[in-house]
């Protein structure tokens, strides 16, 4: 899994998480992603503007724009390319003429390889990429913070790797394993994975702050595209 948003259970990237559909109304729910959202979503910035909608809520094209160091042009395009693909909408009673408030209509984007159909092998590929990509740049952008970090987060953030050999099916039960224990730590909104059964979301405790919880997987890169039995 691969978490652009801020960001469900099998094998998929998914952006930005939140509660189970009895928690939340419809606008809430995750989405899964149809070929021409994984279109769409296979553009790395624009995968950060609906990040953005999700994780700070309705905004204007100006404001995304300055958000993310990009010409109010290209975010007014990017958006609408959002719109089309059926992933955010206008922020009813707000805005003018000029300008538009725009708001994402759900709390998760979820495309599943394992499941999709022949047709979405391409395109989910693709976006798989860009969620891997954003994920980096996360990460990227964390490190420039960790000098400023107060020591109480200092003491807890956690920035590993380990190195494990193991089958498709170990990477496939490890993951599902993973999931229950973050499901049992979500404590609101766009916290957490989907996960079946979770625990019912309790409010976010004093004291807390939003945080990106990033759970990737992937075979040492050249591993994998090496013929087999070869060392």
């Amino acid at each position: 899994m691969a978490a652009s948003s801020t960001s469900s259970a099998a094998s998929f990237a998914a952006s930005s998480a939140g509660p189970s559909d009895r928690d939340i109304d419809s606008s809430e729910r995750d989405i899964e992603l149809d070929t021409a959202a994984l279109r769409v979503l296979a553009h790395p910035l624009r995968l950060n503007v609906l990040t953005l909608l999700r994780e700070r809520g309705p905004s204007t094209a100006t404001r995304i724009a300055e958000e993310l160091g990009i010409n109010p042009g290209a975010a007014s395009y990017h958006l609408r390319r959002l719109a089309s693909g059926g992933l955010i909408v206008d922020e009813p009673g707000r805005g003018t003429g000029r300008e538009r408030w725009w708001k994402s209509l759900h709390r998760q984007s979820i495309h599943d390889p394992a499941t999709a159909p022949a047709e979405q092998r391409e395109a989910g590929r693709a976006y798989t990429q860009t969620v891997a990509v954003a994920a980096a740049d996360r990460l990227r952008r964390a490190a420039r913070e960790v000098a400023l970090l107060p020591q109480e987060w200092l003491d807890v953030a956690v920035y590993s790797d380990f190195l494990l050999y193991l089958t498709p099916g170990d990477v496939d039960r490890m993951r599902s394993e993973l999931f229950e224990v973050i499901a049992r730590y979500r404590h609101g909104a766009g916290e957490a994975p989907e996960v079946p059964e979770a625990p019912e979301v309790r409010s976010a405790p004093e004291g807390s702050s939003p945080i990106v919880l990033q759970v990737q997987a992937f075979p040492v890169p050249g591993a994998a595209l090496r013929p087999t039995g070869e060392a």
